[in-house]
């Protein structure tokens, strides 16, 4: 009994995964599909990308600048008068 119980929890997790297997090739895209996707990426645009590497320059800038300032910014500016 214990064997037949061994035997159909194998076969049940192999069908699974076969299952699974299945679903993930239907739901993923094909090569060509992937290539279009790839095309419109903001990445593949060489201006937008400079944009954003020097956005986020400008950003980490600021980050860099408000964790050595000894002033609560997230108050807002000018600093509250005592």
């Amino acid at each position: 009994m214990s064997s037949m119980r061994t035997i159909l929890t194998s076969t049940a997790l192999v069908g699974a995964l076969g299952i699974g297997y299945a679903m993930w090739s239907v739901i993923s895209p094909s090569e060509g599909r992937k290539k279009e996707l790839l095309k419109h990426l903001p990445e593949a645009n060489r201006v937008n990308m400079d944009e954003t590497r020097r956005r986020n320059a400008q950003l980490m800038q600021v980050l860099k600048e408000a964790s050595e300032n000894p002033d609560n910014i997230a108050r807002g500016f000018p600093p509250p008068k005592n």
